[in-house]
Order: structure tokens, then C-alpha cells, then sequence
């Protein structure tokens, strides 16, 4: 499709010097693992690679962490060479964020490849400066014509396969980045703090799955720090650096950033927690969240109950694109039947609803997706009578947490919001449901896709029933035969969108590591429902 010029990889100058320095084979380097507040000696370092997020036509948030107390800066360039540059004064980064730290640029260019280095500077000596990080990131478009694309997915390090140095880490990512993408949607479950790992597993075929350690991955995380372990692990991998450095993030949670299937108010029962007060571990998760990837600090706050106040949000990625990255987690009612006749809390809490009528109602994007962090019509049981999603098995009229989608995709059709599909991931297949008023107990809607992919680096499971409230039907579908298969057993999966920027037809593809696609869709723009 007619595009602007891409990057198939960034120089090895712009990237590799700064994303390739945890080996991945090593469980915890000696320059990562040691307590950074006591690593003093020498200069300041980046090992933990960089990251950029809350990409627009003309800014961004770019990350890094470092091993000690130390200024941030960042240079930006057109080239590779860097031979004009500007520079952006970050802030002094510490033990108050883990020595996490992001810094704002303003006034880029829109559409365009954006060179960067970030350098860490003594903070009483700036003139002791490590070794520059690079990456590279491209602007959203302001013309309609460059066209977009994304990829995304989800569930990364769960049911105890981590970071396998045998077969060379999330391999997946280093198949993501060449593929070049304008970001990546991770769709939740971003950690699994609720998922120790163990130094080997072994498989039913008799091989050894072996994992990279860590004192955090060991055990549940309950504490702040523990819960920035689980988020420090996943950079622990090559590939997972590398892809950082060179394609942006747009990034939401789900459960197991705090626990499996928790939600506000809960206590827990579980013996492995000392801490049973969800709320508490949610919010210290948020912060740990809020830490180690580039939001926005309007997204991701503590509120006055503990909890986040506002990871849902808009992004807008220029004309053909609204993407509006929901939270079914934080203000959602407790986990039950899910069969009440009247619910106004639902999955998304009421306030939330109102938020994206409205934010849908006013987009002028071409294309609205609606990225949501569980699945709509797919039974995701919680135990033996309650449910931790939308559906709960009962084919009829909406009841539940139902009654709010069921809402919200009346008005949708009333409102003639035209272009949207709904992206999720959470249950570790990939597939492609057709929601259709004339298959449907509830039928006051406009027919609509929901495509599902992943896992990244996790456990693959069989494919969930379907409930017929909204009348769903799988086109297709791609999923183990057996529960938690080992990412050495069945290949991991992510879905590709592509807006062409002449005609706006979107297509998505659904994905596997290592091949290619699995299932292709072309739809129109300018309906109602498709």
C-alpha cells in the first residue's frame, strides 16, 4: 500500500550500541543485578535499553532507567549521524522511581523517522557521562495518504515459561520489529506478578524448558519493589530491548500485573500472598506500571482510592486513526454469575462509559479501535460459578456485565459511529469473531469484527466457548489442544493492522512466529457496521 518510506531496521549505530547490553543468557548481569543506590563506582549506565510512548504528529515520551542516581538527557536528530541535533533536559532520576525516568519532546516533525540518544550524566558532575543509548521512532502522520500500521498482542512471561536462553529469549519481538511497525498495542498482561517461575520445567516430550531467575520472578510480588522485579524481567531480554529502541508502545493492563481475575475491593484467600488486600497490591502494581513504561502521567495516577484513576485514553495516530485503549479492570463490579438484570458498574464502571460515547461519538478518524483487554463474546470462566469477563455462557438476552456493552453498541448504532472493530488478547489463542445482530439474542446493534491474538511469551490454551447474546461467529480460529503449551510447543501469535492511506481499507492479519499469516481480513471504510 502506498506509504511513506520506511526503515526496514535502524542502523546499527542508532540501535545495537544501546540495546544489545544484558545478555540474555546471563540470569542477572552483574551490572543490572546489583543494587543500583550502591553501584557508584565509574559512570552512569542504561543497560535496561529505551522506550518511547504517547507518540502524536508532534511529541513523545521517551524512557530509560538507570543504575544510579542520575540526569536525563535526550538528543534528538533527523539523521542517524546526528550531526544537528536538538537537546531535551530530563529529570534527575532516582530511588523514588527505581531509577526509572521519562522525558517529553515537543515540536517533531509529523510523519518522520525521529533519530534520539539518551545520555545519563553524573548528577554532581556532568561531565561523567555513560555511554549514549539510541533509538528511533516515527511521528504520527498529519496526511492521510502516508496510511498506518500496527501490530498487536499480549500475555507476556505467564505460566512459568520466562526467558528461555536456549532457544534465544522472546524471539518472537526480533519477527515483530522487522516487520517495522508504525507501534505496537500490548494488549494486558504485561507481567505475570502473580506467576513465579522456576529455574527448569519439563516438557511432556521430555525436553527442558529452562528459564532466566531472578529474586523477583521466585515468588508472588506484593511489595513495590517486587512488583518493579516483574516488570524489570521482561528487559532483561535482547529482543525485547531491541524491538523498545526502535517501535513505540501503547500499552494497557489487565490482571496479572497485580493477581489473576482480581478486581477492586477484593480480598484474597490465596495462601502464597501475607498481603490480602487487593486494592494495596493494585496499587503499588500501578506505580511499578507507571514506572517502567512511557505514559503519560494522566494515565496511570493513583486515585484516592488506591487505585489508578485513568489508564483508559484516547491515541490519536493521525486522520485514519483513533485508538482508544480501554481499562476493564480497574472500575469494574466484582466477579460473579454475572446474571443480575440491571448493572451500571459493568466492566468498564460508569464513568469510563460515558468517557468513550463520548470520546467515539467525537473522533473524525477514519478507522476507531477499540482496544480492549478482554474479549466481548469468549467465556472466561473465574472458578466453578463465576465469570471474568463480559459473557457468561447464557445465550439470551444481555444480563450482567453484558447490559453495558449492550448499551454501548446501541449507541454506536444510533450515533452512526462508522469504522470501528474491537482488538484484545488475554486468552492465548488467536481467532476472529463476526458479531451480527441477525445471529443475536440482542439485536439493537451493527454488525462488527473482534480479532484476538496472542500470546508473546506464555502458556497457549484451547480456544473459549462462545456466548450467543451478541451472536458471535468465529471465522477463524488457531489454538493448542491442551492447556498451558510451552512456547517450545506451539508458536506464539500477534495480529498486524494496515490502513492504506489511498483507498482506507483496513486490513488485519493474524499471525504467527515463524508463519507467517493465518488468516487475512479486508474491510471497507465509511460503514456502520461491517
Amino acid at each position: 500500500m502506498p506509504h511513506r518510506p520506511r526503515i526496514p531496521s535502524p542502523g546499527r549505530r542508532t540501535v545495537l550500541r544501546g540495546s544489545l547490553l544484558v545478555p540474555v543468557a546471563a540470569a542477572v548481569p552483574a551490572a543490572v543485578g546489583a543494587a543500583p543506590a550502591l553501584a557508584l563506582a565509574g559512570r552512569p549506565e542504561a543497560a535496561w535499553g529505551v522506550q518511547v510512548g504517547s507518540v502524536t504528529a508532534s511529541s513523545a515520551l521517551v524512557w530509560v532507567r538507570s543504575d544510579r542516581p542520575a540526569r536525563m538527557l535526550v538528543e534528538t536528530s533527523a539523521t542517524e549521524s546526528f550531526r544537528r541535533t536538538r537537546r531535551w533536559y530530563g529529570p534527575l532520576v532516582g530511588p523514588g522511581t527505581d531509577f526509572t525516568g521519562t522525558t517529553p519532546l515537543y515540536g517533531l516533525p509529523a510523519g518522520e523517522q525521529v533519530h534520539y540518544r539518551v545520555t545519563l550524566a553524573d548528577p554532581y558532575d556532568p561531565r561523567r557521562t555513560g555511554k549514549p543509548v539510541y533509538g528511533t521512532f516515527r511521528t504520527a502522520p498529519a496526511r492521510r495518504r502516508d496510511g498506518v500500521r500496527f501490530l498487536w498482542s499480549g500475555d507476556i512471561a505467564g505460566q512459568g515459561w520466562g526467558i528461555n536462553p536456549d532457544i534465544g529469549g522472546y524471539r518472537v519481538y526480533e519477527e515483530m520489529r522487522r516487520l517495522d511497525p508504525d507501534f505496537f498495542l500490548c494488549s494486558g498482561d504485561t507481567v505475570y506478578a502473580d506467576g513465579p517461575l522456576q529455574p527448569s520445567v519439563a516438557l511432556p516430550d521430555g525436553r527442558i524448558w529452562r528459564n532466566v531467575m531472578t529474586e523477583e520472578k521466585a515468588k508472588v510480588a506484593e511489595t513495590l519493589d517486587e512488583y518493579r522485579g516483574h516488570f524489570r524481567y521482561n528487559l532483561l531480554d535482547r529482543n525485547v530491548r531491541r524491538f523498545n529502541a526502535q517501535v513505540p508502545s501503547v500499552v494497557q493492563w489487565d490482571d496479572h500485573e497485580v493477581r489473576n481475575n482480581w478486581y477492586p475491593g477484593q480480598i484474597l484467600d490465596d495462601p502464597r500472598y501475607t498481603e490480602k488486600n487487593v486494592d494495596l497490591l493494585a496499587a503499588r502494581s500501578a506505580r511499578a506500571f507507571q514506572e517502567y513504561f512511557p505514559v503519560s502521567a494522566s494515565h496511570g495516577p493513583l486515585g484516592s482510592s488506591g487505585r489508578p484513576s485513568r489508564m483508559y485514553r484516547t491515541v490519536h495516530h493521525g486522520p485514519l486513526l483513533d485508538v482508544f485503549v480501554l481499562d476493564m479492570r480497574s472500575h469494574r463490579n466484582r466477579n460473579s454469575p454475572n446474571r443480575q438484570a440491571d448493572d451500571t458498574t459493568g466492566i468498564l464502571g460508569a464513568e469510563q462509559l460515558r468517557w468513550l460515547k463520548r470520546a467515539l461519538a467525537q473522533s473524525r478518524a477514519v478507522w476507531k479501535v477499540i482496544a480492549a483487554d478482554m474479549p466481548l463474546g469468549l467465556v472466561v470462566p473465574d472458578g466453578a460459578t463465576d465469570f471474568e469477563a463480559v459473557a457468561q455462557g447464557d445465550p439470551g438476552a444481555p444480563l450482567g456485565r453484558e447490559l453495558q456493552i449492550a448499551e454501548l453498541l446501541r449507541f454506536i448504532k444510533h450515533r452512526k459511529v462508522t469504522g470501528t472493530l474491537w482488538l484484545t488478547a488475554d486468552v492465548h489463542y488467536t481467532s476472529a469473531q463476526h458479531y451480527a445482530p441477525e445471529r443475536a439474542a440482542f439485536k439493537d446493534f451493527a454488525p462488527f469484527w473482534e480479532f484476538v491474538s496472542g500470546p508473546l511469551a506464555a502458556g497457549g490454551f484451547p480456544a473459549n466457548a462462545l456466548d450467543g447474546t451478541f451472536g458471535p461467529d468465529r471465522v477463524f480460529v488457531r489454538a493448542p489442544d491442551r492447556a498451558n503449551v510451552s512456547p517450545m510447543e506451539s508458536p506464539q501469535f500477534f495480529g498486524e493492522v494496515a490502513i492504506d492511506g489511498d483507498s482506507a481499507e483496513l486490513t488485519v492479519r493474524l499471525r504467527a512466529e515463524g508463519g507467517g499469516v493465518l488468516f487475512t481480513k479486508v474491510l471497507r471504510p465509511g460503514r456502520v457496521g461491517q
